[in-house]
């Protein structure tokens, strides 16, 4: 049972990975694809690219979780797959860097020559990123990494059937869940252009997605037999159907005008996906290694465990904090409308609320001090330690809760 934690948690990091970063991947792509709709060309890549700003560069926490638990956990499974797909996570890595650094160059080239240079090498890093990690899937879920360093092909481990299509699918789907999230985020803006534009990217790159799933399905049949045995049936076959009906969902919502419970369901679309593989590989970890097999002592496994739980307590409060302020239009760019700005004025909440989330605050911030630093034994330090998280999730409550100052719009002060 203790062996099988850490694989939930890598999951749960995949799946969230797949669906933030993959929408940043997909709103690159939409920045090399951006005529073809009412919305100017500039107007679309600039909605694309001020979208990310708030939330790209915190998404690559999951990356970073999701190996790291994988090394520190099963360490004989990570030696196996980072030796012999060295070449695709090699081009991921390049993907992240040129991907970090032509967003930040891109911010202070405006009007420049070299613009447009930087935005195509951010676009095609966008593309070529997603890809070289679906490969890598395709790759283990055709168990074409063998156990040991170094022993499966360099190229054939990653360069057939099924990881060629998984990588493509990875493609479609970032950039479907891009149009969605777009849509949405121009239709709070006010944009109607782009909300529209956006929007028929969403439906055709939906029914794009659709059919390369269905492909994938028939090829991970021939190419990868145990792993088609266990999508077809059990709680795989059961995560794909959710799978499918989550798409459906997010196709109406989507042709409804519908964005923001969109969003949710396409997300839920693509965990399914993950969920999915996770019950159709189970037990099998790599070819003659289970997930037992694989595992790390207990000791190891435990502080795994409990370093997690430890770093969630800090790890998820800010990141809602930041969803938050981001869906509520806080974070939005100074390029929105008045009349945007002015739609979105968040609610002012009770006073009395407010008072009681600062005096909570302050009061377990000051009994956190005061019990480790003062006393002695073990259970007060453990209190202690509890009453400053439990501060700092009160300040980043208060924090979400008091508006700024909305007296005139941002575009005139």
């Amino acid at each position: 049972m203790l062996a099988d934690i850490p694989v939930v948690l890598m999951l749960v990091g995949l799946a969230a990975y797949t669906v933030l970063a993959g929408a940043d991947f997909g709103a690159g792509f939409w920045m090399i694809l951006p005529d073809g709709g009412r919305a100017s060309a500039e107007a679309t890549r600039d909605h694309a690219r001020h979208a990310m700003g708030p939330l790209w560069e915190a998404n690559h926490v999951w990356l970073i979780f999701v190996l790291v638990v994988c090394w520190t956990a099963y360490p004989v499974a990570f030696a196996s797959i980072t030796s012999t797909l060295c070449v695709p996570l090699f081009i991921a890595a390049v993907g992240v860097i040129l991907r970090g650094a032509s967003y930040a160059l891109r911010g202070q080239l405006d009007g420049s020559s070299g613009r447009r240079v930087v935005e195509c090498v951010f676009a095609l890093s966008s593309i070529m990123t997603p890809f070289a990690l679906g490969a890598v899937v395709g790759a283990i879920a055709a168990g074409r990494v063998p156990v040991g360093n170094a022993r499966g092909d360099v190229l054939g481990s990653w360069l057939n059937p099924t990881s060629v299509l998984i990588g493509t699918l990875a493609i479609a789907t970032s950039t479907y869940l891009a149009a969605v999230y777009l849509a949405g985020d121009a239709r709070r803006l006010g944009a109607h252009a782009l909300e529209r534009d956006f929007r028929v990217r969403a439906l055709v790159m939906g029914f794009v997605a659709g059919a390369l799933a269905i492909a994938a399905l028939a090829v991970v049949r021939a190419d990868a037999p145990p792993i088609w045995s266990g999508l077809t049936s059990g709680a795989g076959l059961v995560m794909v159907c959710a799978s499918a009906a989550a798409g459906l969902l997010t196709l109406l919502l989507v042709l409804r005008r519908r964005f923001e419970p969109a969003r949710a369901s396409a997300a839920g679309a693509v965990g399914a996906i993950v969920a999915g593989w996770a019950f159709a590989q189970y037990p099998r970890f790599l070819p003659g290694l289970t997930v037992e097999q694989a595992a790390a002592g207990p000791s190891t496994l435990s502080a795994v465990v409990i370093g997690v739980g430890a770093g969630a307590i800090v790890l998820i409060p800010a990141l809602a904090l930041l969803f938050g302020l981001f869906l509520r239009g806080h974070l939005d760019a100074p390029v929105a409308s008045v009349e945007a700005l002015a739609a979105n004025v968040p609610r002012v909440p009770p006073k009395g609320r407010v008072l009681r989330l600062g005096w909570l605050a302050v009061t377990c911030l000051l009994a956190g001090c005061a019990l480790l630093v003062a006393a002695d034994s073990d259970w007060a330090h453990a209190v202690g330690v509890v009453s400053l998280f439990a501060s700092v999730a009160s300040a980043f409550v208060l924090t979400v809760d008091i508006p700024g100052d909305m007296s005139e719009p941002p575009s005139v002060r």
